[in-house]
């Protein structure tokens, strides 16, 4: 029986693997990803229940929305710490212990805010949980964005299993919001994040990024004359002027799906006489951001990373719509249709990455502008929670137009970005 070739890189020796051997290999690449999908889904679940919960914590609570909104500031902290240690913890730790700490950290937080502690204890709560995903995410990210086999169509999908968990936590949550005790939905997630934490340990067994792509297959990972080993990685990181253009943009970008999908229930609630089932349509949201990494791959393949521009115009054209069309059905559409031109952007901007980052600061960079772009899931719904406690919930839409209008000139400048050979 003839043995199949595996080209490690275009400099690397040919390896000869036989049939056998590569069934086996795609067999462990697919445990792989599947767990990396089982993580990201468990992570939109959190997120798509946030939104639906606010009403109920404000009512549990008798807190306003500056108040309330210190939730997404003590998430914020949680994931800021978590990038900023992941960049030295991945050197020294590895990709496996570091993404057990990362599911550990969640299932503490969860266990923290399930028996409705007082609302202190809960924004510390939210810290660990922010820590939690930090850790994961970048761990994720890197790993997935380190393979050789259908990297951007698996980003595509990893981030859809987001989109997915986000769609149907608001299900869930919307019935817990409507009961005294409310709380009790972070029961569940704390049950789903156990299920993470063991999943975690028996794939990937603490392992370094290397021995677990090897597992699969890939033998070595492509190194970069331009990079000197000792030195500071942070340094190393920074350095790259796409670097800071491409944190800015997941920052904003990141800030702008949480922020809607957390916010949505109460504008539609206050500003459009919706009910208690209002907090479906944050169920339509995230689910048009899962439909958006399916099915359209193939728009983004064809087009490239241009096509971000086309989605985010879009996106603003829609978000003016809702601000000034007084319908609850013309809304939840329009929210929709955000989500799933939302949707395709963040896994476009890790694809992007990896073709004008050197290979060995691919982990240590994707982690750290996912990490410090994944705070703005906290920044930008405090500040939403700021000005509605100001002037009123209304103050969304335009904070939301404002800030895609941003996203367009970041991505101007990191799309220009040369690669980096």
């Amino acid at each position: 029986m003839q043995a199949a070739v595996f080209e490690v890189s275009s400099t690397a020796p040919r390896i000869e693997v036989t049939p056998q051997q590569e069934v086996q290999f795609r067999r462990k690449r697919l445990i792989h990803f599947v767990a990396l999908c089982w993580c990201h889904f468990i992570e939109g679940s959190n997120d798509g229940s946030t939104g639906t919960l606010l009403p109920a914590i404000q009512r549990a609570y008798h807190i306003g929305f500056s108040i309330v909104a210190l939730l997404f500031v003590s998430n914020c902290i949680g994931f800021i710490t978590g990038a900023i240690l992941n960049v030295y913890m991945n050197e020294k730790l590895g990709f496996g212990k570091i993404i057990v700490m990362g599911a550990i950290s969640q299932l503490i937080g969860y266990i923290i805010i399930a028996p409705s502690p007082p609302f202190p204890v809960m924004v510390v709560g939210f810290g660990f949980i922010g820590f939690g995903f930090s850790f994961q995410n970048a761990q994720a990210n890197g790993f997935v964005a380190s393979l050789k086999d259908s990297m951007t169509t698996k980003l595509g999908i990893m981030h859809a299993a987001y989109g997915l968990g986000a769609f149907l936590s608001p299900f869930l949550a919307t019935y817990f919001s409507t009961q005294p005790h409310w709380s009790f939905h972070y029961i569940v997630l704390a049950s789903i994040a156990t299920s993470n934490v063991v999943v975690m340990i028996l794939v990937f067994r603490f392992r370094k990024q290397e021995d677990i792509l090897a597992e699969g297959g890939q033998y070595a990972i492509e190194s970069n004359n331009n990079v000197t080993p000792d030195s500071n990685l942070y340094r190393q990181i920074l350095g790259f002027r796409s670097v800071h253009f491409l944190t800015l943009f997941s920052l904003i970008y990141t800030g702008v799906e949480v922020t809607l999908g957390g916010w949505i229930v109460t504008f539609i609630i206050e500003k459009r006489g919706g009910g208690h089932s209002a907090g479906y349509i944050s169920s339509g949201f995230f689910g048009g951001i899962t439909l958006g990494r399916i099915c359209l791959m193939w728009l983004n393949k064809l087009v490239g990373e241009r096509i971000i521009f086309f989605y985010v115009v879009l996106a603003m054209i829609l978000e003016i719509t809702i601000w000034f069309v007084p319908s609850i059905i013309g809304n939840a559409v329009a929210i929709s249709f955000i989500g799933m031109l939302l949707g395709p952007m963040f896994p476009t901007l890790i694809s992007h990455m990896t073709h004008i980052l050197p290979k060995r600061l691919l982990t240590g960079s994707v982690g750290f502008v996912t990490g410090i772009g994944f705070s703005g899931s906290a920044i930008l719904p405090f500040i939403t929670g700021i000005l509605a406690s100001k002037y009123g919930i209304g103050s969304l839409q335009p904070l939301m137009v404002s800030m895609m209008s941003v996203m367009v000139v970041l991505w101007a400048f990191a799309k220009g970005v040369r690669r980096v050979d």
